[in-house]
């Protein structure tokens, strides 16, 4: 791993040492590397509905689907 060297706000430098003191995580940097990953599924997950949603304009024709239809596609196909 790379390690880098980072300045954190003071409020969640402490919520960092909180998350270890209650042992969520083992240290600091597996904190910030765990919350770095939920980012990136994210942000992999919004590409993927605006994928969606131009595939949809696009096609002219939209597939008749409730909000949770909808939701749990996007879910099988993110594989969460």
């Amino acid at each position: 791993m790379t390690r880098q060297s980072i300045t954190l706000a003071k409020q969640n430098d402490e919520w960092l040492k909180k998350q270890v003191e209650e042992e969520e995580f083992t240290s600091k940097s597996e904190a910030v590397n765990y919350l770095i990953k939920q980012a990136r599924r994210q942000e992999d997950y919004v590409e993927f509905v605006r994928m969606k949603l131009d595939s949809a304009e696009k096609s002219g024709v939209a597939k008749k689907q409730t909000r949770e239809e909808m939701l749990a596609e996007f879910k099988r196909k993110l594989n969460l």
